[in-house]
């Protein structure tokens, strides 16, 4: 019983020294609790996003076209942009490239962002060929993107077997007769040895992408499968198992498009191997 009434007489004690203190105390944890968590909401997008850059590599500066090469009549640096640009007095005659000279990669990763005008067409290739006949010309696959939305995120591959997967299509692509030219197994500009697993509408997947605005493109490629990310949204999953026509290997570059006046701009260009 005695020790009871200590122990009381010590929190009263206790409360009667502390006493309005204390609930200043109180005010000065709570200010410090609100702080660390307004500082948590403001660095967790940056630790994020620097997780995802890991192991990710630059490969263009920002400032100069330093290892890319193409048509400077179509290319240039502005703003801290990879620019490609068509203007009525400098019309193109075929679809042409500004080329990463850095390599040839076969698996990898790459991000970046890109925005194109309302009437553009582009595209960023990769495991490509350069074309030796025509200026700057690239054959290979191709992360599509145009300005009307119609296009942007689907696998078409340049110069060769066209629309491998729609936006939306997860496929498996399989070869054609033996014997037989690519152009014999294309119809509607489409490779018609395809098999369709699995189908998304296409235009629910176009209010992901942002019109005339910057939006991040992820692409994965490893072995023989190609997947084509718009915004974190996946748009396009090839299996390619087409072994007399794929690809393993090869360059990547970005693309202006035959067709009327137009921009494109790409920024924040990154590779992971």
């Amino acid at each position: 019983m005695k020790r009871i009434k200590e122990r009381r007489n010590r929190e009263y004690v206790n409360r009667k020294i502390i006493g309005y203190p204390n609930r200043t105390m109180k005010i000065k944890t709570n200010s410090r609790f609100y702080f660390l968590i307004a500082l948590l909401v403001i660095c967790l997008p940056m630790l994020v996003s620097a997780q995802k850059k890991i192991g990710f590599v630059s490969i263009f500066d920002g400032k100069t076209l330093n290892g890319w090469e193409g048509d400077a009549n179509y290319w240039r640096v502005e703003n801290g942009s990879i620019v490609g640009e068509i203007t009525p007095d400098k019309l193109l005659k075929a679809n042409a490239f500004i080329i990463w000279r850095g390599g040839e990669p076969k698996d990898f990763e790459l991000k970046l962002e890109f925005k194109i005008s309302k009437n553009g067409n582009s595209g960023i290739n990769y495991r490509s060929e350069q074309i030796t006949e025509v200026p700057f010309a690239l054959k290979g696959y191709q992360a599509d993107i145009d300005g009307m939305m119609r296009y942007t995120g689907q696998n078409y591959e340049e110069r060769g077997r066209t629309t491998l997967a729609y936006r939306g299509q997860t496929t498996k692509i399989n070869s054609g007769d033996k014997d037989s030219a690519v152009q014999d197994n294309v119809k509607n500009n489409a490779w018609t040895k395809v098999e369709v697993v699995k189908s998304l509408d296409r235009d629910s997947l176009k209010n992901f992408i942002k019109s005339e605005d910057w939006n991040e493109v992820h692409l994965i490629i490893k072995g023989n499968r190609l997947q084509h990310y718009v915004n974190g949204v996946l748009m396009s999953d090839v299996t390619d198992n087409d072994k007399i026509n794929r690809k393993m290997a090869g360059l990547i570059g970005v693309q202006v498009h035959v067709g009327p006046p137009m921009k494109v701009e790409y920024r924040n260009i990154m590779i992971k191997q």
